[in-house]
């Protein structure tokens, strides 16, 4: 089939190339011609692991092309996906779904033939309608259908999520769409991928709901490691002893400084205020988001436990920049909050992240970068680890302890054993596991 992806970002560039390589041709188009110039001389915007080879695998195969010429390419398609942005708008929070209404007039001016037109970008309940409002209004004359297409993958798995997904929802209100969305995906027969068509609406709200129920399991879990702090239990064990019960299961159970990235933190907003809009406000959605970006600055206050209660005019070594590991993306990473909080109590920030320090410096100021773990622990009072990359899992802790000033070593993922850190000479933090010395009795005894 020939597939054009408006919309070469995250989404758009993992979802052309693996569509490429189930044999399709694909074109991906980006109105960032610096972006299109990159990918055609044979380079990657983005850090995913496997993509840069994907690409270059089905670009030499003549599958996957790159261009900023909407209007060539849509011309020649069966589909058109759109996959660019949708920010949280600033102000009020809602999804900014300004560059998908954009993308719609442009394709509608273009289309040739029927067409499939599939939101794959994450988008309210409605969108659809109003894109297809928008190129009927456009373009009078168009032989076309919409349909809901949302994407499910995870940053620094995607390929794996696209390739042998759990699901693939499909909303469409023209059966017209069915057969041509069902060739789309026919490849991903043979892996028996479970696909789930629905109405349009259904399908844009399965990814929010998705994502939100998600969220609000992390969340719920960092509560729980707060109370785990204040009664002497242990987090991880209470997270295998629920997560054992497959009602709720092991993932997303894992304490830590809050979630962050490009979805989580604008998809609960959105979902709240659809809920709002709709008049049916959903409170527990409501706590998650909340809660989640006070506990971002909160983790800051367990530097100042191992900092003699100030960090003002002491180094501080962040290890891990990014949201999570795996990827260069630093939208809403908990580390910035943290920073931040650092800086605004008087520290000077050290750091080092394997693949995000490039975005980390767009978005940081007064941050020294370093070029390893050990360079950035010179002479630091204390160390924050935030990312749980691979690269920060077996450090030598003897020799970081050693180009330390001080003897501080937070850990905002539990990567570490309290016997190995303190026998190593740390003062060691972690989340959810560390009590306090003499937990009070929760009734006092009778005298």
């Amino acid at each position: 089939m020939r597939i054009v992806m408006i919309g070469s970002g995250y989404v758009g560039l993992v979802s052309g190339a693996c569509l490429a390589d189930f044999g399709h041709d694909v074109i991906c188009v980006d109105k960032d011609a610096a972006k299109i110039a990159v990918l055609r001389e044979g380079g990657v915007p983005i850090y995913e692991p496997g993509l840069a080879d994907l690409i270059a695998r089905n670009v030499k195969a003549g599958r996957l092309t790159f261009t900023t010429d909407v209007a060539a390419s849509v011309a020649q398609a069966d589909v058109v996906f759109i996959a660019v942005g949708t920010p949280a708008r600033r102000g009020d929070g809602h999804a900014d779904l300004s560059y998908v209404y954009d993308a719609a007039r442009e394709i509608a001016s273009a289309l040739t033939g029927f067409t499939v037109v599939v939101t794959k970008s994450t988008v309210p309940v409605g969108t659809g309608d109003e894109v297809d409002r928008i190129i009927r209004e456009t373009n009078p004359r168009a032989q076309f259908a919409v349909a809901s297409n949302p994407e499910f993958l995870r940053e620094g798995a995607a390929i794996q999520d696209f390739k042998r997904p759990d699901r693939i929802v499909i909303g469409i209100e023209d059966d017209c769409a069915r057969p041509v969305m069902e060739e789309v995906y026919r490849p991903l027969y043979l892996n028996q991928a479970p696909i789930q068509f629905t109405g349009r609406r259904t399908s844009e709200l399965i990814k929010y709901a998705a994502n939100a129920f998600l969220a609000m399991k992390i969340t719920y879990i960092n509560e729980i490691a707060e109370l785990c702090e204040h009664v002497g239990a242990d987090v991880q064990q209470v997270a295998r002893g629920i997560g054992l019960d497959n009602r709720i299961g092991s993932k997303f159970l894992h304490a830590g400084p809050g979630y962050g990235g490009s979805c989580f933190p604008k998809d609960t907003l959105a979902l709240v205020k659809t809920a709002e809009d709709a008049g049916a406000p959903i409170r527990l959605i409501e706590a998650t988001v909340a809660i989640n970006e006070s506990r971002k600055r909160a983790m800051a206050r367990k530097v100042l436990a191992v900092c003699n209660g100030s960090v003002r005019g002491k180094t501080i070594a962040v290890l891990g920049l990014t949201f999570k590991p795996n990827t260069d993306d630093m939208r809403d990473a908990p580390s910035l909050s943290i920073i931040q909080a650092l800086q605004d109590g008087g520290a000077q920030v050290r750091a080092y992240d394997p693949e995000g320090m490039d975005a980390a410096r767009t978005m940081l100021r007064d941050v020294e970068f370093c070029t390893s773990p050990y360079v950035a622990a010179q002479g630091a009072f204390a160390v924050v680890i935030v990312t749980e990359w691979d690269a920060l899992r077996a450090l030598d802790l003897p020799r970081l302890r050693s180009v330390m000033g001080g003897d501080g070593l937070v850990d905002l993922r539990n990567i570490y054993r309290f016997e190995d850190a303190e026998a190593a000479g740390f003062t060691y933090v972690s989340v959810g596991r560390g009590a306090v010395p003499e937990p009070q009795p929760l009734i006092q005894a009778a005298e």
